[in-house]
């Protein structure tokens, strides 16, 4: 039987769609991906691009600082987006007396550092997790999950067994661009502790109990431990040092002067 020229056309051009068809479907559904939100991130907050009013931070020059992670390629910190305030909730059960004011000293202490605004978001039952998630929609809603801090014991969070008293977590998440920033985290003290650390009147508890916090929540916004002892991110707490040292300062001032992004 023989195949005339017209349905040679036809053929030819099944095939041509075929093969467009094959090309196009993985393009296609490439760019989809890429205009698709993620399920596990929430729409763009309405500050985004808005960088907020921020106090000019004058720093000391001074190496003896280190950062939890920097950039792929580069020795830029992984930090905060200072284009927004760092909202946080607090679970109170089993916090030390006045425990709220020794949190908001220890808060105070993080912002004038690093020019970074922070907001009370008020109190939670959420229970503090090794692996909690940056996005909670069923909990907090479409937006980044409130920074978690809380009191604990050793039982609930195995972390805190031992001599540890406070343990800090933050994990960040890629933008468009291949860059990382924090979006969210938590800070889980030692409930026993704390509360014991106040009543050693003649060792300034509350000062330590004070320079704990700050110390966790420097951890919470990007700075590592360090092996100066003048430093308040010394791995362990000393009862002469209450507050951030020079080199401490330098670190601050740099994960407060980070990148923004419109995307998060």
């Amino acid at each position: 039987m023989s195949i005339t020229s017209a349905q040679r056309r036809t053929a030819l051009q099944i095939r041509i769609a075929l093969l467009v068809l094959a090309i196009g479907l993985p393009l296609g559904y490439v760019t989809l991906q890429r205009f698709v939100p993620s399920v596990d991130r929430p729409s763009a907050t309405v500050t985004a691009g808005q960088r907020l009013i921020l106090p000019s931070i004058t720093a000391p020059t001074d190496s003896n600082y280190a950062f939890v992670r920097t950039q792929p390629n580069s020795a830029e910190p992984v930090a905060f987006d200072p284009c927004r305030p760092i909202h946080y909730v607090v679970r109170p059960g089993g916090a030390p007396p006045g425990g709220m004011d020794l949190l908001h000293t220890a808060i105070n202490n993080v912002s004038a550092a690093t020019g970074l605004q922070f907001v009370d978001d008020g109190v939670t039952d959420e229970a503090p997790s090794e692996l909690r998630p940056n996005y909670q929609p069923d909990h907090y809603g479409d937006r980044w999950a409130p920074v978690l801090i809380s009191w604990s014991t050793p039982e609930e969070y195995g972390g805190l067994a031992g001599q540890v008293i406070g343990l800090t977590g933050s994990e960040p998440v890629t933008t468009d661009d291949g860059q990382l920033a924090l979006v969210s985290g938590h800070v889980t003290l030692d409930a026993e502790q704390t509360n014991d650390l106040l009543t050693k009147t003649l060792l300034n508890g509350r000062s330590v109990v004070i320079a704990t916090i700050t110390h966790e929540l420097g951890h919470l916004v990007g700075l590592a431990h360090v092996n100066d002892l003048n430093q308040l991110m010394y791995p362990t707490a000393r009862p002469t040092t209450f507050t951030f040292g020079s080199g401490d300062l330098t670190g601050l001032a740099a994960l407060g002067s980070g990148r923004c992004f419109d995307e998060l």
